[in-house]
């Protein structure tokens, strides 16, 4: 597998210096620098309880830094209104670990939900071309009008990712995207990813253990060790190192 070359642009979609959080006597973050580029996927790799679901909730405004500035899309999260965080929250789409779907509702249903909460004055045939557009672009257009149960892991998996692209943001967080799929499914989910990228220009961060995931969608990789990102930069750059605290994730994953 070839790893994804790394990207040119130089304008910043988000910018973490100096990032400080603590639960008490519990210190996440010590000192988080992070940027993401426009148009680039960047993975964030980290053993469980590092951080990483934290500095996402610091990027949508759901945590507040302690210390350091958090910018996404030009605007300081920890000091913009709450009716401008909601706004900047619309840009920013946000798939989760599990998909999130609603269960009582089929598939176009749980497309539609967002779009029509979100942008009142769409037509109904508006809103039927928008979730029949999404669903084409993830390939599970002949899955309308089913409900989620009826749908593989997979499967719901590209539906959360349609229903968070319907908004059409600007960024795109993934939380451990191939989280409990088979090997085959992952190498589609990872595809997907990079359709995404190229498709809909979105702006990544891609929270993973898997690193064949990595490989296949990081322009950059960021490693996220004792509180900090101690190691930046593309999948061979990132692992051909004598980082002791490094090496077991590349073990893990391609040796045992």
């Amino acid at each position: 597998m070839e790893q994804k070359p790394t990207l040119k642009n130089t304008e910043k979609v988000i910018e973490i210096k100096g990032l400080y959080k603590s639960f008490g006597n519990y210190h996440v973050l010590k000192g988080v620098d992070l940027d993401l580029y426009k148009g680039e996927n960047l993975v964030v790799l980290g053993k469980s309880g590092t951080g990483k679901s934290v500095l996402i909730k610091i990027l949508v405004g759901l945590l507040t830094p302690d210390v350091g500035e958090v910018k996404v899309l030009n605007q300081y999260v920890d000091q913009i209104t709450y009716k401008e965080l909601l706004a900047l929250r619309l840009k920013v789409g946000f798939s989760f670990q599990n998909s999130a779907l609603y269960d009582s509702m089929t598939v176009r249903q749980n497309l539609e939900f967002p779009l029509v909460r979100n942008q009142r004055n769409l037509t109904k045939a508006e809103v039927n071309l928008a979730v029949e557009e999404m669903l084409d672009a993830v390939g599970l257009l002949q899955t309308i009008n089913q409900m989620p149960s009826e749908l593989s892991g997979g499967q719901r998996k590209r539906i959360g990712i349609a229903r968070t692209l319907i908004l059409r943001p600007e960024i795109m967080l993934y939380d451990e995207p191939t989280a409990g799929l088979d090997p085959i499914t992952c190498l589609e989910i990872n595809s997907l990813i990079n359709q995404v990228q190229e498709r809909f220009h979105t702006s990544s961060i891609v929270i993973t253990h898997d690193l064949t995931c990595a490989k296949a969608v990081g322009n950059r990789v960021a490693m996220l060790l004792d509180g900090q990102f101690q190691h930046i930069g593309t999948f061979e750059e990132v692992f051909n190192t004598n980082d002791e605290r490094v090496k077991p994730f590349y073990d893990y994953n391609f040796i045992q």
